[in-house]
């Protein structure tokens, strides 16, 4: 029978932190929390890699988002201290959003979240689609 007391490791053993079950799945949880919402992973996977866009870029790049739901989540994930706004003093306004460094920091985590999805041994998925693959078909990954 596992204890529940231990202290789980969850990084290399370089890293000083250790948490108990209960706290990693705590971060988890709370980790997941800030990717919430229809778009914000989205949002994240066109501003990986670090590119810099303007809100019109965004919402060309996304055409089915709403300018509201744009705006309410880029708000969000810089309240979070995902995303970097910077705003120039020009006319007209000059806006871009970028990744900060924690932000960008996701995306391997998010590749590997992608590849496990991908690997799901009870059905095949078109990780694009989200849908079932063709009968024998195999699921593709994005990378």
């Amino acid at each position: 029978m596992a204890s529940t007391h231990e202290k789980v490791s969850l990084l290399p053993a370089s890293e000083p932190v250790a948490h108990t079950r209960e706290s990693a799945a705590s971060g988890v949880e709370q980790a997941l929390k800030l990717l919430e919402g229809r778009w914000k992973l989205v949002i994240l996977f066109h501003l990986f890699g670090g590119r810099v866009l303007r809100f019109s870029d965004l919402e060309r790049a996304i055409p089915a988002i709403s300018q509201k739901m744009l705006a309410q989540q880029l708000r969000r994930m810089e309240a979070d201290g995902v995303v970097r706004r910077v705003v120039y003093p020009q006319v007209p306004p000059k806006v871009e959003y970028a990744l900060t460094d924690w932000g960008q920091a996701l995306c391997p985590a998010l590749d590997a979240l992608l590849n496990w999805a991908a690997a799901r041994p009870q059905a095949q998925f078109d990780v694009a689609s989200l849908t079932p693959a063709a009968p024998g078909g195999k699921a593709e990954t994005a990378g």
